[in-house]
């Protein structure tokens, strides 16, 4: 991996519980690490409700770490005062999931695209003009678009235009927060296409929070997958979906479909039972142990670390991971 733009270490968010008369803590993250080099995209996968946009929001600092660190090329935000983080916001961006509510729909197009350099910039009208329009040229859209209201345009068009205004600064971190999941399907590949594209040429950072795996194996270099507020498994593209070590990832990867009938028939992994466990009363031990068949005593009493597996870092966060390893290549 290249030299690290964005170091997560420890991180846990913790949010106010509402239920139950005594209210409480619920920790929508939990001792999250991980880095992103220069130039890399890493793809932050699970379920819905596993903690991906909390980990985003506490990155870009839109939510206060309860514990940890952020770092960003070399300086922890997560306790700058806001003045200074206000001049660090113009080198990360964010991507949100709605292209429908993500946008101002009092503002044109040209108003939305140019508010960031209004904040960050002391640009002329004319120069913020041409860099709006510069923009919208790059996503992939025309000159009068600049004129339209949010309303007047098509969701793959908004997360178009969503997309140019974070990037109308040229951040070099980009946070990516399932922006294609609220699209139809014909629509989704020429974002991800012009995602790529954008990256290649800009070469900006890129944390990609998405549930599609799919996607991730399309687009990341690298993969951390996540369960229960936690980073269970990370890898290269090429490791994790070859060789999924965590039973949880297993199990993602064995759920999704493929288009050949003959492969899925053929097709074996861990199969999961029940449901996620909740965050108000996490399980002892692995959070995976209620669902999982291989967990045994030592999974419900003691949290497992990262077991490293490659030289490249590829790691999981399981008790029985060498031992499942030597099982399969033995069979």
């Amino acid at each position: 991996m290249s030299e690290a733009l964005l170091e997560v270490q420890r991180l846990v968010m913790e949010f106010r519980s509402r239920r139950g008369a005594g209210g409480g803590r619920v920790q929508a993250v939990r001792d999250v690490s991980f880095s992103i080099g220069k130039g890399e995209i890493l793809g932050l996968v699970g379920e819905t409700g596993s903690g991906k946009t909390t980990v985003g929001k506490c990155v870009v600092r839109l939510l206060n770490p309860s514990a940890g660190t952020v770092t960003f090329d070399g300086q922890d935000i997560t306790r700058i005062p806001r003045r200074k983080l206000r001049q660090l916001r113009a080198r990360m961006q964010m991507v949100f999931q709605d292209p429908y509510s993500s946008l101002d729909p009092r503002m044109t197009v040209a108003q939305i695209v140019t508010e960031p350099l209004r904040a960050h910039t002391s640009d002329s009208r004319d120069e913020t003009r041409a860099l709006a329009a510069k923009a919208i040229e790059r996503v992939g859209l025309p000159a009068p678009v600049l004129k339209r209201l949010p309303h007047e345009l098509s969701g793959g068009q908004r997360q178009r235009v969503g997309l140019a205004r974070a990037l109308v600064l040229e951040p070099e971190l980009l946070i990516a927060d399932e922006p294609v999941s609220a699209l139809d399907v014909s629509v989704r590949a020429g974002i991800l296409n012009l995602l790529a594209d954008l990256q290649r040429s800009m070469g900006f950072s890129c944390l990609f929070i998405t549930h599609d795996l799919s996607v991730a194996e399309f687009l990341c270099d690298r993969v951390a997958v996540m369960y229960l507020g936690e980073i269970v498994e990370v890898g290269t593209r090429g490791e994790l979906f070859a060789d999924p070590r965590h039973p949880y990832t297993q199990s993602l990867l064995a759920a999704a479909p493929v288009p050949d009938p003959v492969r899925q028939r053929q097709r074996s992994g861990v199969r999961l039972t029940g449901e996620p466990a909740s965050n108000v009363t996490p399980p002892s031990g692995c959070g995976l142990h209620p669902r999982c068949p291989l967990a045994d005593e030592r999974c419900v009493i003691e949290a497992p670390g990262f077991t490293i597996l490659s030289a490249s870092g590829h790691s999981a966060r399981c008790h029985r991971v060498e031992e499942q390893h030597s099982a399969r290549t033995s069979a």
